[in-house]
């Protein structure tokens, strides 16, 4: 690619309305409220991205536990001792709460000396005694796990003192509170609330302690649970809960289009994946403007990215390529380098890792007083922090050289640059990996990498793209209250488009679209699309295909095959119609996506580019309804008949030179394998729906390409038949 002309692979723009920033007469801004009104149940998990509030609502749900449900007391589990600092006392009452959030300071473990498996323990062991020794006050009225409790207007709340007591509030990390739970036992936290923040770190993997804990506290029944997470996945494709378990949990739901939508400044947000050749540092001022409030996360010592000369050479020689430098802040630890231009930009590095500067910057970083300054600093430099819980309001691009560990781990990176702050329009983060190289020994990690960056660029698509709404399109179909459905309105002859602009919902009308039956199916296609696209673009054999064997490939083995194949592993105890109707929803939200990108990008290469124009923040919404209206008809066989990965290699052929991609082509088309036995098995299985549809079973010799695989898969099984009847 040409450094110097970058090209996003996901730009979403927003209305701005500030809907997501104002709050109600109790101090609760939507998220916060919406999480309030489910503050009755026992297992209550909260999916809302970075600075929607999340810590705030736990606070308003928390006190209603203590001081209305008979919950004894509250401790605050979060990954970090650095995200410790957002649960500190804030003066709820001040803004129209019944109550103040406090947290003494013996209480806040994250602030403490100590060890996380010694006097830290000591402490939580102290708390929970002090807890079951004093009768607590204000918490008689027994509505532990009523569900009246939600609808209960506030006002009827009591206004006393919730500190009157024994303590009620304990910060502290997974660490301590694993640590606790195997020194104490389950019983020891009956009656409490633990809440759990960034719950994405906890696995159905057995061997997940933390999630483990969180099972027996469930099993015991004893325990309210509240789950916090702006990633509702994990990097790794565990899932973060058994189905079994997360049917347990009331779901709160609040997506980044609604916080970003709803913010007051922020309005547009880019995303792109970019190629470097040999060492990053003569590529990084390319992409890094330094116009533009900064956290750049250096790659890992280990990684191939890494130049190998080390974190603090590495961070020297940005330095030197920014500008001239001009020394270090005495007050604050930043380095002071003067640009080209004149500015000399205040640069904190967090990467030197000595105590005293270290400590130094990270204070600085952190000083309350400059939190509403701009101008504090510049550039932040970072390698293994500034990512989950970091809070600086200012950045606007968030810069990560080389594929970081996981999808989550970019998901919380992005997060960064999200915050709303005054003057900030638009924000941007961008990866900047190393292009594969044939000649390399480690081509396949470089590939790896490839895919990893492209998997997380489609997952973003979806996360930052509006709800969907599915409905089957039959004559008796009609208009949704709430909906607008363009100029022309409903029309009951073709397939609508809705868009519900105070929920930042899209309604689509799919012919043949399957419906799901149980309430769990139900609540999948509401709740879990999003986490089922994630596993779905994390899977290397279907991205592998999707993006390098277009020309030969059979689209429905990804939509129908593949993706049938991560729903029945996913949800083991779904019926065959609940999973079908599943995992049309799930490939309609994404083949969705996908084709109003491209929509777009036709509308306005016919245009002869944006002109200049300011993007529409209904730009989604409008390539969506161009899409449907250039179909005569939209189904959901043509929507399983789409690549759903063929826009994603249209920006990667954009952003790679012609050589390199063809080598990677070969890459991956070297290690392909026709057809593998459990691949020929599902075939066989979607052959018998095809024979119950068309009344014959498919043909080897149809035109048809996808009713020619089904057979394939057929011969496939019964020559692997013949062979081990004859030995």
């Amino acid at each position: 690619m040409n450094p110097d002309t970058p090209i996003p692979s996901v730009s979403v723009t927003y209305a701005r309305d500030g809907s997501s920033t104002r709050s109600n007469e109790h101090g609760m801004r939507p998220m916060q409220e919406r999480a309030y009104q489910k503050r009755g149940e026992q297992y209550l998990l909260i999916k809302s991205p970075p600075a929607s509030g999340k810590s705030r609502a736990l606070m308003f749900i928390a006190l209603d536990k203590l001081e209305n449900q008979g919950v004894k007391q509250a401790i605050i589990v979060v990954p970090e001792r650095s995200i410790g600092a957002s649960f500190h006392d804030e003066p709820l009452s001040k803004f129209g709460f019944f109550a103040d959030w406090k947290v003494e300071p013996r209480w806040n473990l994250c602030d403490a000396a100590g060890s996380d498996n010694g006097s830290k323990v000591d402490a939580v062991k102290a708390f929970l005694d002090a807890g079951n020794a004093d009768v607590l006050v204000g918490t008689a009225n027994g509505k532990a796990n009523d569900k009246a409790v939600n609808d209960e207007p506030l006002s009827s709340h009591s206004q006393a003192n919730v500190d009157v007591g024994a303590p009620r509030t304990l910060v502290c990390t997974h660490a301590t509170f694993r640590f606790a739970m195997e020194r104490f036992g389950t019983e020891a936290f009956d009656e409490r609330l633990i809440a759990v923040d960034e719950f994405h770190h906890i696995s159905a993997n057995p061997d997940n302690r933390l999630g483990e804990h969180v099972r027996q506290l469930m099993g015991r029944g004893k325990t309210h649970i509240v789950a916090m997470t702006g990633s509702y996945f994990r990097g790794d494709a565990e899932a973060v809960l058994h189905p079994d378990d997360e049917s347990k949990f009331d779901t709160v739901t609040y997506t980044y289009y609604e916080q970003l939508n709803g913010y007051e400044y922020l309005k547009q947000l880019d995303i792109g994946y970019y190629f470097y050749n040999a060492c990053y540092i003569d590529d990084i001022t390319k992409v890094l403007d330094t116009g533009m409030k900064t956290i750049l996360h250096i790659p890992n010592v280990n990684s191939r990215e890494s130049t190998k000369r080390g974190k603090d050479t590495e961070v020297s020689e940005i330095l030197g390529i920014l500008g001239v430098w001009k020394g270090k802040d005495a007050a604050t630890g930043f380095d002071l380098v003067e640009a080209a231009d004149g500015r000399v930009l205040k640069i904190a590095d967090l990467v030197d890792d000595g105590p005293d500067r270290h400590a130094k910057v990270l204070a600085a970083l952190k000083d309350p007083a400059q939190k509403h300054n701009r101008d504090h600093v510049d550039i932040i430099i970072a390698l293994g922090m500034a990512k989950e819980g970091f809070d600086w309001i200012w950045c606007e691009h968030a810069l990560t050289v080389g594929y970081r560990s996981s999808l989550t781990e970019i998901i919380q990176i992005i997060g960064r640059a999200t915050r709303d702050a005054k003057g900030k329009t638009r924000a941007r983060f961008t990866n900047l990996i190393a292009e594969p190289d044939a000649s390399e020994q480690a081509v396949t990690e470089a590939v790896n990498d490839t895919l990893k960056a492209i998997a997380a660029s489609l997952l973003m698509e979806q996360v930052l793209a509006p709800r969907f709404e599915f409905k089957p399109k039959n004559p008796s179909t009609g208009p949704t209250p709430g909906f607008e459905y363009g100029p022309g309105g409903y029309d009951p002859k073709k397939t609508n488009v809705g868009y519900n602009p105070a929920t930042g919902q899209v309604q689509l009308e799919i012919k043949g679209l399957a419906e799901p039956k149980s309430k769990e199916a139900e609540r999948i296609c509401r709740e879990d699309l999003t986490e089922l696209v994630t596993a779905f673009v994390q899977d290397k054999p279907s991205l592998e295909k999707g993006l390098f064997a277009a020309e030969e490939l059979v689209p429905e083995e990804l939509t129908q095959v593949r993706m049938g194949k991560i729903i029945q592993e996913k949800f083991p105890n779904l019926d065959d119609e609940d999973r079908e109707a599943v995992r049309q929803h799930a490939i309609a939200a994404l083949n969705l996506v996908q084709q109003a990108k491209k929509a777009l990008d036709e509308d306005n290469s016919g245009n002869g580019g944006a002109g200049g124009e300011e993007p529409k923040n209904t730009a989604l919404i409008d390539g969506i309804r161009k899409f449907a209206m250039d179909m005569k008809e939209l189904d959901i066989d043509l929507i399983d008949r789409i690549n759903p990965f063929g826009e994603a290699y249209a920006i990667l052929s954009k952003s790679m030179n012609e050589e390199r991609l063809k080598q990677l082509q070969a890459i991956i088309a070297a290690k392909r394998a026709t057809l593998t036995l459990e691949e020929a098995r599902d075939l066989a299985k979607r052959s018998l729906d095809f024979k119950k549809e068309k009344g014959r079973v498919p043909s080897i010799t149809a035109m048809d390409p996808w009713e020619k695989r089904m057979a394939e898969g057929i011969a496939f099984l019964q020559r692997k038949a013949r062979e081990e009847r004859n030995g």
